[in-house]
């Protein structure tokens, strides 16, 4: 088996990646923070580890460890509320998780040990995975999928892909600094701007897409 080495750091940069997260949430987007489920428990995240068939990696357990996903937003609430990762993605919890999962290796016979966090908001059908397969070079790294096509790592650039820890800690820096995503090597990932909703939502947008902007958005441009 591949060795990956520090796994209780990786945990620890989960946990203050997280905790800038749901600072900046709370002051800025309280909307979508009010969303941010409770702590998963052990024997919730065990059985789901069961069921898949495959451990959580360090970094995706202690983020379950911090919140189960989100949830949905009540009643007429906007959907927006949910975006709240980049990609306009809306976090799983753990039920969600192992029900994408098990249909994504069952239905869409996707290889096993990619197991799917969230999806677009709206949109069942395209979302982002965490490698939990220990003997591949991205274990533990960040990717895409989608229905039409097979997964793709994010930072492709990396042989290792983009650790979810310091993924983490990369949205938490562009929600700070006001700016879009920036993955490891430097790219600026200019289609993913964090952005603030009238109903005090957080969401990322392609600010040169009025497609995908919510009327009334404020793109987030400086610190904050």
């Amino acid at each position: 088996m591949t060795d990956h080495p520090h796994p209780r750091g990786a945990s620890e940069q989960v946990a203050l990646a997280w905790e800038r997260i749901g600072k900046w949430l709370r002051a800025h987007a309280p909307a979508s923070a009010s969303l941010l489920r409770p702590p998963a428990g052990e024997a919730a995240i065990a059985s789901v580890e069961e069921s898949i068939g495959w451990p959580l990696p360090p970094a995706l357990r202690a983020w379950y460890e911090l919140s189960d996903g989100i949830n949905d937003p009540d009643g007429a609430a906007s959907r927006w509320l949910t975006a709240l990762l980049p990609g306009r993605q809306a976090w799983y919890r753990l039920d969600q998780l192992q029900d994408a999962y098990v249909m994504q290796t069952r239905d869409w016979e996707r290889e096993l040990g990619r197991v799917p966090i969230s999806c677009v908001t709206g949109d069942i059908w395209h979302g982002l995975y965490v490698d939990a397969r220990p003997k591949e070079p991205s274990y533990g790294a960040m990717g895409r999928w989608t229905i039409e096509l097979e997964p793709e790592l994010l930072a492709p650039g990396s042989a290792a892909g983009w650790p979810l820890e310091t993924w983490l800690s990369a949205v938490a820096d562009a929600l700070e600094q006001g700016r879009c995503l920036v993955e490891p090597g430097g790219r600026r990932v200019e289609d993913m701007w964090p952005a603030l909703t009238v109903c005090e939502g957080l969401t990322w947008v392609d600010p040169h897409d009025p497609r995908g902007i919510p009327e009334g958005r404020a793109l987030l441009d400086g610190p904050r």
